[in-house]
């Protein structure tokens, strides 16, 4: 079952128009991201909901545009959920680490425009930067206004050991995906903060 289309993101991508991929614009939805992550979960709301707003605040009344953001993560990318959340934002973004594309001519660089910072903790901002303004946002996401249901801390031992039964499986997932869509649903209002 789908998500809604609702929240999206969309934006222009220069390089897509320079090679007739890219006469509309490109909308991004959630399930876009749910298909790249081959799952919901709150981290792949948030990091969905975080470039969002990163794109609102950096191209401010305009549409913004895909390959035209660095990011600074505040980690290692093997730490903890650093790799799906930046996969996200590279899909949305198009700002890649060193497996990004390198350009024509000298123009549409998409490498080196994820970089990764180490030892900066969990609480540390992700950092947008808009390259072709100067304007830069910083943005930490914390699902914990949105809690899961109390019922998934009893739940979740016996689907993740097995023990389960079919209803109780389904009565997880109906639960998981009750706390993905709340925290869509509220859009990053209480979720996502801008520091600095």
């Amino acid at each position: 079952m789908h998500y809604s289309d609702t929240p999206n993101i969309t934006l222009r991508d220069p390089l897509a128009e320079l090679l007739g991929a890219g006469e509309e614009p490109f909308v991004y939805t959630f399930n876009d991201a749910v298909k790249l992550a081959g799952h919901a979960c709150p981290t792949v709301a948030g990091a969905f909901l975080m470039i969002r707003r990163a794109m609102e605040l950096l191209y401010p009344g305009t549409m913004p545009i895909r390959g035209d953001v660095l990011i600074t993560v505040p980690n290692r990318i093997e730490e903890g959920v650093t790799g799906p959340i930046t996969q996200i934002f590279t899909l949305v973004s198009g700002a890649a680490g060193l497996n990004g594309f390198k350009g024509l001519a000298g123009q549409h660089n998409r490498m080196n425009l994820m970089r990764f910072q180490e030892g900066m903790g969990s609480a540390a901002p992700f950092v947008f930067e808009a390259i072709s303004t100067g304007r830069k946002v910083a943005l930490v996401y914390s699902p914990a206004a949105i809690p899961p249901d109390p019922r998934m801390g009893e739940i979740m031992p016996l689907v993740l050991s097995n023990r389960a039964m079919p209803e109780l499986r389904a009565e997880f997932g109906r639960l998981w995906r009750q706390r993905v869509e709340a925290i869509l649903a509220d859009g990053g209002t209480s979720t996502v903060t801008q520091v600095g």
